[in-house]
Protein backbone atom coordinates (compact mmCIF):
# COMPACT_ATOMS: atom_id res chain seq x y z
CA UNK A 1 0.00 0.00 0.00
CA UNK A 2 1.59 3.69 -1.11
CA UNK A 3 0.32 6.59 0.57
CA UNK A 4 2.68 8.49 -0.93
CA UNK A 5 4.67 8.12 -4.66
CA UNK A 6 7.89 9.76 -5.48
CA UNK A 7 7.71 12.26 -2.90
CA UNK A 8 11.14 14.54 -2.63
CA UNK A 9 10.72 16.82 0.76
CA UNK A 10 14.19 17.93 1.62
CA UNK A 11 13.44 16.88 5.46
CA UNK A 12 17.18 18.07 5.74
CA UNK A 13 16.36 21.32 5.92
CA UNK A 14 14.05 21.80 8.61
CA UNK A 15 16.64 20.34 10.78
CA UNK A 16 17.62 23.17 12.24
CA UNK A 17 14.18 24.71 13.33
CA UNK A 18 13.62 20.60 14.61
CA UNK A 19 16.57 21.29 16.94
CA UNK A 20 15.82 24.48 17.88
CA UNK A 21 12.30 23.34 19.10
CA UNK A 22 13.29 20.10 20.78
CA UNK A 23 15.63 22.34 23.20
CA UNK A 24 12.90 24.64 23.46
CA UNK A 25 10.62 22.25 24.69
CA UNK A 26 13.38 20.65 26.97
CA UNK A 27 14.55 23.48 29.26
CA UNK A 28 10.89 24.18 29.33
CA UNK A 29 10.42 20.96 30.86
CA UNK A 30 13.55 21.24 33.03
CA UNK A 31 12.66 24.33 34.33
CA UNK A 32 9.01 23.05 35.31
CA UNK A 33 10.50 20.07 36.83
CA UNK A 34 13.01 22.25 38.73
CA UNK A 35 10.87 24.42 39.85
CA UNK A 36 7.58 21.99 40.39
CA UNK A 37 9.23 18.95 40.43
CA UNK A 38 7.32 16.06 38.47
CA UNK A 39 4.40 14.09 40.89
CA UNK A 40 5.64 10.69 41.91
CA UNK A 41 3.20 7.51 42.06
CA UNK A 42 3.04 5.73 45.08
CA UNK A 43 5.26 3.01 43.59
CA UNK A 44 8.27 5.68 43.91
CA UNK A 45 7.32 8.22 46.57
CA UNK A 46 6.19 5.66 49.04
CA UNK A 47 3.26 6.02 50.87
CA UNK A 48 -0.69 4.98 51.18
CA UNK A 49 -3.32 4.82 48.36
CA UNK A 50 -7.01 4.40 49.54
CA UNK A 51 -9.93 4.40 46.81
CA UNK A 52 -13.19 4.61 48.05
CA UNK A 53 -16.72 4.65 47.39
CA UNK A 54 -19.54 7.04 48.64
CA UNK A 55 -23.74 6.51 48.48
CA UNK A 56 -23.51 10.42 47.43
CA UNK A 57 -22.04 12.98 45.62
CA UNK A 58 -18.93 14.25 47.66
CA UNK A 59 -16.84 17.36 46.79
CA UNK A 60 -13.22 16.88 47.05
CA UNK A 61 -13.27 19.75 49.47
CA UNK A 62 -15.27 17.91 52.12
CA UNK A 63 -12.88 14.79 51.93
CA UNK A 64 -9.87 17.51 52.38
CA UNK A 65 -12.02 19.24 55.16
CA UNK A 66 -12.23 15.51 56.81
CA UNK A 67 -8.73 14.79 56.88
CA UNK A 68 -7.86 18.46 58.18
CA UNK A 69 -10.36 17.56 61.02
CA UNK A 70 -9.81 13.76 62.22
CA UNK A 71 -6.80 12.39 60.07
CA UNK A 72 -3.83 12.41 63.15
CA UNK A 73 -0.99 15.01 61.54
CA UNK A 74 -3.61 16.57 59.38
CA UNK A 75 -3.94 16.54 55.51
CA UNK A 76 -2.31 18.93 54.01
CA UNK A 77 0.00 16.30 52.33
CA UNK A 78 -2.69 14.38 51.00
CA UNK A 79 -3.31 14.37 47.31
CA UNK A 80 -7.20 13.96 46.23
CA UNK A 81 -8.92 13.30 43.32
CA UNK A 82 -11.85 11.50 41.04
CA UNK A 83 -11.27 8.23 39.78
CA UNK A 84 -13.57 6.10 37.60
CA UNK A 85 -16.64 7.25 35.82
CA UNK A 86 -18.12 10.53 38.03
CA UNK A 87 -21.53 8.68 38.42
CA UNK A 88 -19.91 6.12 40.84
CA UNK A 89 -18.84 8.90 43.63
CA UNK A 90 -15.15 7.22 43.96
CA UNK A 91 -12.47 9.20 45.39
CA UNK A 92 -8.96 8.10 45.58
CA UNK A 93 -6.64 9.49 48.33
CA UNK A 94 -3.03 9.22 48.88
CA UNK A 95 -1.25 9.93 52.44
CA UNK A 96 2.83 9.79 52.44
CA UNK A 97 2.64 7.98 55.48
CA UNK A 98 2.73 3.42 55.16
CA UNK A 99 3.45 3.30 59.02
CA UNK A 100 5.34 -0.26 59.54
CA UNK A 101 6.46 -1.87 56.43
CA UNK A 102 5.47 -5.47 57.51
CA UNK A 103 3.51 -7.23 60.02
CA UNK A 104 -0.32 -6.45 60.88
CA UNK A 105 0.53 -2.86 60.83
CA UNK A 106 1.07 -2.70 57.28
CA UNK A 107 -2.72 -1.47 56.81
CA UNK A 108 -3.21 1.12 59.55
CA UNK A 109 -2.47 4.37 57.72
CA UNK A 110 -5.41 2.92 55.19
CA UNK A 111 -7.56 2.28 58.53
CA UNK A 112 -6.88 5.18 59.99
CA UNK A 113 -8.09 7.40 56.85
CA UNK A 114 -11.43 5.61 56.19
CA UNK A 115 -12.43 6.75 60.27
CA UNK A 116 -11.00 10.02 59.38
CA UNK A 117 -14.18 10.00 56.64
CA UNK A 118 -16.63 7.80 58.93
CA UNK A 119 -16.25 10.73 61.60
CA UNK A 120 -16.84 13.47 59.24
CA UNK A 121 -20.55 11.56 58.38
CA UNK A 122 -19.13 11.11 54.65
CA UNK A 123 -20.10 6.97 54.88
CA UNK A 124 -16.78 5.90 52.81
CA UNK A 125 -17.07 2.14 51.56
CA UNK A 126 -13.24 0.89 50.51
CA UNK A 127 -12.89 -0.13 47.31
CA UNK A 128 -8.89 -0.88 47.19
CA UNK A 129 -6.05 0.19 49.22
CA UNK A 130 -2.64 0.20 47.89
CA UNK A 131 0.64 0.63 50.31
CA UNK A 132 4.24 1.09 49.29
CA UNK A 133 7.39 1.12 51.68
CA UNK A 134 10.60 4.02 51.48
CA UNK A 135 12.68 1.15 50.61
CA UNK A 136 10.70 -0.48 48.01
CA UNK A 137 9.73 3.08 45.97
CA UNK A 138 14.00 3.79 46.24
CA UNK A 139 14.48 0.02 45.01
CA UNK A 140 12.25 0.49 42.19
CA UNK A 141 13.16 4.00 41.50
CA UNK A 142 17.13 2.56 41.02
CA UNK A 143 15.93 -0.41 38.72
CA UNK A 144 13.96 1.63 36.34
CA UNK A 145 17.12 3.97 36.01
CA UNK A 146 19.28 1.01 34.96
CA UNK A 147 17.09 -0.39 32.51
CA UNK A 148 16.61 2.76 31.12
CA UNK A 149 20.38 3.31 31.09
CA UNK A 150 21.51 -0.13 29.79
CA UNK A 151 18.84 -0.14 27.39
CA UNK A 152 20.84 2.69 25.38
CA UNK A 153 24.08 1.31 25.94
CA UNK A 154 22.91 -1.44 24.02
CA UNK A 155 20.87 0.27 21.79
CA UNK A 156 24.49 2.26 20.89
CA UNK A 157 26.87 -0.85 20.28
CA UNK A 158 24.34 -2.94 18.82
CA UNK A 159 23.82 -0.03 15.61
CA UNK A 160 27.13 0.45 15.87
CA UNK A 161 28.56 -3.09 15.24
CA UNK A 162 25.33 -3.45 12.77
CA UNK A 163 25.90 0.07 10.45
CA UNK A 164 28.45 2.85 11.59
CA UNK A 165 29.19 4.26 15.06
CA UNK A 166 27.53 7.54 13.76
CA UNK A 167 24.62 5.78 12.98
CA UNK A 168 24.44 4.59 16.41
CA UNK A 169 25.26 8.01 17.96
CA UNK A 170 22.37 9.34 16.20
CA UNK A 171 19.90 6.31 17.32
CA UNK A 172 21.33 7.59 20.70
CA UNK A 173 20.88 10.96 20.75
CA UNK A 174 17.10 10.44 19.17
CA UNK A 175 16.31 8.10 21.86
CA UNK A 176 17.36 10.44 24.80
CA UNK A 177 15.74 13.00 22.99
CA UNK A 178 12.52 11.64 22.79
CA UNK A 179 13.06 10.42 27.02
CA UNK A 180 13.46 14.25 27.71
CA UNK A 181 10.38 15.64 25.53
CA UNK A 182 8.32 12.81 26.91
CA UNK A 183 9.38 13.86 30.74
CA UNK A 184 8.75 17.53 29.84
CA UNK A 185 5.50 16.84 28.56
CA UNK A 186 4.49 14.35 31.86
CA UNK A 187 5.99 17.64 34.05
CA UNK A 188 3.50 20.33 31.81
CA UNK A 189 0.24 18.07 33.12
CA UNK A 190 1.40 16.71 35.73
CA UNK A 191 0.83 12.84 35.42
CA UNK A 192 2.32 11.07 38.37
CA UNK A 193 5.43 8.81 37.41
CA UNK A 194 4.23 5.47 38.11
CA UNK A 195 5.64 2.15 37.05
CA UNK A 196 3.05 1.90 34.28
CA UNK A 197 4.71 5.40 32.85
CA UNK A 198 7.92 3.68 33.52
CA UNK A 199 6.98 0.76 31.34
CA UNK A 200 5.11 2.71 28.38
CA UNK A 201 8.55 5.29 28.38
CA UNK A 202 10.42 1.69 28.10
CA UNK A 203 7.95 0.63 25.03
CA UNK A 204 7.99 4.23 23.25
CA UNK A 205 12.08 3.66 23.09
CA UNK A 206 12.12 0.62 21.64
CA UNK A 207 9.61 1.97 18.88
CA UNK A 208 11.47 5.03 18.20
CA UNK A 209 14.64 2.60 17.61
CA UNK A 210 12.94 0.47 15.30
CA UNK A 211 11.88 3.30 13.19
CA UNK A 212 15.08 4.73 13.12
CA UNK A 213 16.73 1.30 12.06
CA UNK A 214 14.02 0.86 9.50
CA UNK A 215 15.48 4.60 7.94
CA UNK A 216 19.29 3.69 8.45
CA UNK A 217 18.94 0.27 6.64
CA UNK A 218 17.44 1.89 3.67
CA UNK A 219 20.34 4.75 3.92
CA UNK A 220 22.78 2.12 3.61
CA UNK A 221 21.00 0.41 0.94
CA UNK A 222 21.25 3.82 -0.70
CA UNK A 223 24.71 4.34 0.23
CA UNK A 224 25.76 1.52 -2.34
CA UNK A 225 23.78 2.70 -5.21
CA UNK A 226 24.34 6.58 -4.74
CA UNK A 227 28.11 6.47 -4.22
CA UNK A 228 28.32 10.04 -5.48
CA UNK A 229 25.89 11.74 -4.40
CA UNK A 230 26.11 13.61 -0.88
CA UNK A 231 25.03 12.31 2.29
CA UNK A 232 22.55 15.18 2.55
CA UNK A 233 20.85 13.68 -0.95
CA UNK A 234 20.86 9.72 0.38
CA UNK A 235 19.03 10.97 3.40
CA UNK A 236 16.92 12.74 2.16
CA UNK A 237 15.95 10.15 -0.28
CA UNK A 238 16.06 7.77 1.99
CA UNK A 239 13.17 9.24 4.45
CA UNK A 240 11.03 9.79 1.74
CA UNK A 241 11.48 6.14 0.69
CA UNK A 242 10.51 5.11 4.10
CA UNK A 243 7.88 8.27 4.18
CA UNK A 244 4.64 5.77 3.47
CA UNK A 245 5.77 3.12 5.71
CA UNK A 246 6.39 5.55 8.68
CA UNK A 247 3.07 6.98 8.46
CA UNK A 248 1.28 3.87 8.63
CA UNK A 249 3.04 2.23 11.54
CA UNK A 250 3.31 5.34 13.18
CA UNK A 251 -0.65 6.09 12.18
CA UNK A 252 -1.94 2.82 13.37
CA UNK A 253 0.07 2.67 16.77
CA UNK A 254 -1.17 6.34 17.39
CA UNK A 255 -4.71 5.50 17.16
CA UNK A 256 -4.28 2.14 19.50
CA UNK A 257 -2.94 4.89 21.85
CA UNK A 258 -5.82 7.33 21.88
CA UNK A 259 -8.04 4.30 22.22
CA UNK A 260 -6.32 3.43 25.25
CA UNK A 261 -6.41 7.58 26.76
CA UNK A 262 -10.01 7.74 25.97
CA UNK A 263 -11.68 3.83 26.68
CA UNK A 264 -9.40 2.36 29.12
CA UNK A 265 -10.02 4.10 32.62
CA UNK A 266 -8.21 6.48 34.62
CA UNK A 267 -5.54 3.35 35.84
CA UNK A 268 -4.01 3.79 31.96
CA UNK A 269 -4.38 7.60 31.93
CA UNK A 270 -0.87 7.80 32.58
CA UNK A 271 0.26 4.85 30.32
CA UNK A 272 -1.98 6.11 27.34
CA UNK A 273 -0.48 9.43 27.72
CA UNK A 274 2.94 8.63 27.47
CA UNK A 275 2.40 6.13 24.47
CA UNK A 276 0.86 9.42 22.43
CA UNK A 277 3.54 11.37 23.36
CA UNK A 278 6.12 8.62 22.81
CA UNK A 279 4.48 7.88 19.37
CA UNK A 280 4.20 11.49 18.07
CA UNK A 281 8.00 12.19 19.13
CA UNK A 282 9.55 9.05 18.27
CA UNK A 283 8.14 9.28 14.26
CA UNK A 284 9.94 13.20 14.42
CA UNK A 285 12.98 12.08 16.21
CA UNK A 286 13.62 9.43 13.56
CA UNK A 287 13.31 11.96 10.73
CA UNK A 288 14.56 15.09 11.78
CA UNK A 289 16.99 14.35 14.92
CA UNK A 290 18.51 11.06 13.90
CA UNK A 291 18.50 11.55 9.97
CA UNK A 292 20.30 15.68 11.46
CA UNK A 293 22.66 13.50 13.56
CA UNK A 294 24.49 11.74 10.70
CA UNK A 295 24.67 14.20 8.41
CA UNK A 296 26.35 16.20 10.81
CA UNK A 297 28.86 13.86 11.67
CA UNK A 298 29.63 12.79 8.16
CA UNK A 299 29.24 16.22 6.96
CA UNK A 300 27.75 16.41 3.24
CA UNK A 301 30.77 15.23 0.87
CA UNK A 302 30.13 12.18 -1.17
CA UNK A 303 29.96 9.26 0.69
CA UNK A 304 33.16 6.98 1.52
CA UNK A 305 32.30 4.78 -1.24
CA UNK A 306 32.26 7.16 -3.90
CA UNK A 307 35.90 7.89 -2.21
CA UNK A 308 37.13 4.80 -2.40
CA UNK A 309 35.97 3.99 -5.42
CA UNK A 310 37.82 0.93 -7.71
CA UNK A 311 40.38 2.91 -10.50
CA UNK A 312 39.01 2.33 -13.84
CA UNK A 313 40.81 -0.37 -15.95
CA UNK A 314 41.15 1.16 -18.70
CA UNK A 315 44.70 1.12 -19.14
CA UNK A 316 46.90 4.71 -19.86
CA UNK A 317 47.49 5.15 -23.77
CA UNK A 318 51.11 6.28 -22.76
CA UNK A 319 51.84 3.35 -20.59
CA UNK A 320 53.82 0.98 -22.60
CA UNK A 321 52.77 -2.80 -22.79
CA UNK A 322 54.79 -4.92 -20.20
CA UNK A 323 56.85 -7.12 -23.28
CA UNK A 324 57.45 -4.45 -25.37
CA UNK A 325 61.15 -4.11 -24.06
CA UNK A 326 62.43 -7.51 -23.91
CA UNK A 327 61.28 -7.57 -27.94
CA UNK A 328 63.68 -4.50 -28.80
CA UNK A 329 66.70 -5.91 -26.79
CA UNK A 330 66.92 -9.64 -28.33
CA UNK A 331 67.45 -7.75 -31.96
CA UNK A 332 70.51 -5.61 -29.83
CA UNK A 333 71.72 -8.93 -28.64
CA UNK A 334 71.93 -10.77 -31.70
CA UNK A 335 73.59 -7.85 -33.48
CA UNK A 336 76.52 -7.83 -31.30
CA UNK A 337 77.09 -11.69 -31.41
CA UNK A 338 77.27 -11.48 -35.10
Amino acid sequence: MHIFKNTNIDFLRWRWHAIALSWLIILTGVYVIATRGIPKGVEFAGGTVVIEQFDRPVAIQQVRAALDTNYPGGGKDAIVQQTGDPSANMVMIRVPQVGSEAGASLGVEAAKVEDALKKASLNPKRQGAEIVGPSVGRELTSRGIWATALSLVGILFYLAFRFQFSFGVGAVVATIHDLLITLAFLAFFRYDMSLNVIAAILTMTGYSTNDTIVIFDRIRENLRSMRRDSMNHVINVSVNQTLGRTVITSGTALLTALALFFFGGEVLHGFAFTMVVGIITGTYSSVFIAAAIVSLWRGTAPTRAAAHAPAPTTPSPRSPAPLQPQRKQKPLRKAQAS
